[in-house]
């Protein structure tokens, strides 16, 4: 049988309780998903159990038809307001279709995002200054744009890592504002920034790393000036997951279902920038 959003719901509000009061002290022992890809759901509002965030409204980008993203739970479940940006108008046209968009203070909008526009993006919808919470995953230039976002402050920033780039290695593929994945590459692998990359961008902005979900995607981010304890500042060695998951095509497009070692090697060969740690 189908779950249907009331039984996502309510599910939703069992395990925050549950987690709650079990207190774990590390991010991967409270993920839980309603509507996040993995475990994202649980963390954040672990993060936000520990944090006295400055506002319920959050942006987030590369959310698709927003079935599946790092905030929907944030606005279902929490009642925060928002803005989400995909590439695709058809996307965005599911999401002003489905009831969240009139139940919710929820705005979407069509852009393909790059360093040049996401300020102008977000403060022309209405947001600037403090917010609880931005979500970046844009499968490719996540660091550039994550390092030009200057009209909010986030005090949670969730950010999409390779984790095929390694633990130490602080790199990004290089800044190019029309950047598709699929298009970068065949294998679909070639993408985004390591770890380190994120973490030491992240200190430049202001922000502690305070760790990875346990599927090695995805990074999160405190302002440095709101952490402490049970959260703690990790390196990227220290938080650094290496991811389970195989999403690598052939030249025909099909999965290969490669080793993490053979996908690495994919993409071994191709430019890579080198940034700060």
């Amino acid at each position: 049988m189908q779950t249907n959003d009331k039984q996502l719901r309510l599910l939703g509000k069992l395990l925050e309780q549950q987690l709650a009061t079990l207190n774990r002290p590390l991010l991967h022992l409270n993920e839980f998903q309603v509507y996040s890809q993995w475990g994202e759901d649980g963390i954040i509002q672990y993060l936000l159990r520990h944090l006295s965030v400055s506002s319920n409204v959050f942006v987030e980008f590369g959310v698709e038809n927003y079935l599946e993203a790092n905030t929907r739970w944030l606005v279902e479940g929490h009642n925060w307001s928002g803005l989400v940006i995909d590439g695709s108008q058809q996307h965005v046209d599911a999401i002003k279709s489905d009831a969240i968009y009139w139940k919710h203070r929820l705005k979407a909008v069509s852009a393909f995002v790059d360093a040049e526009n996401i300020n102008r993006l977000i403060s022309g919808n209405g947001i600037s200054g403090d917010v609880g919470l931005l979500s970046v995953d844009i499968d490719g230039m996540d660091y550039w744009v994550w390092k030009a976002i200057d009209v909010i402050t986030p005090d949670i920033v969730v950010v999409e890592y390779n984790a095929l780039f390694g633990p130490t290695r602080s790199v990004t593929v290089p800044y190019d504002p029309g950047f598709v994945r699929q298009k970068a590459h065949y294998s679909w692998s070639y993408y985004g920034a390591s770890l380190a990359a994120l973490v030491g961008l992240g200190k430049t902005k202001g922000y502690s790393f305070v760790g990875s979900n346990s599927a090695g995607n995805n990074a999160f981010f405190v302002k440095s000036d709101l952490l402490h304890p049970p959260l703690r500042e990790l390196t990227a060695q220290e938080g650094y997951v290496q991811r389970a998951f195989r999403e690598a095509r052939n030249q025909d497009g099909k999965l290969m279902f490669p080793t993490f070692e053979e996908e690495a090697a994919l993409i071994g060969g191709l430019p890579l920038v080198e940034v700060p740690v």
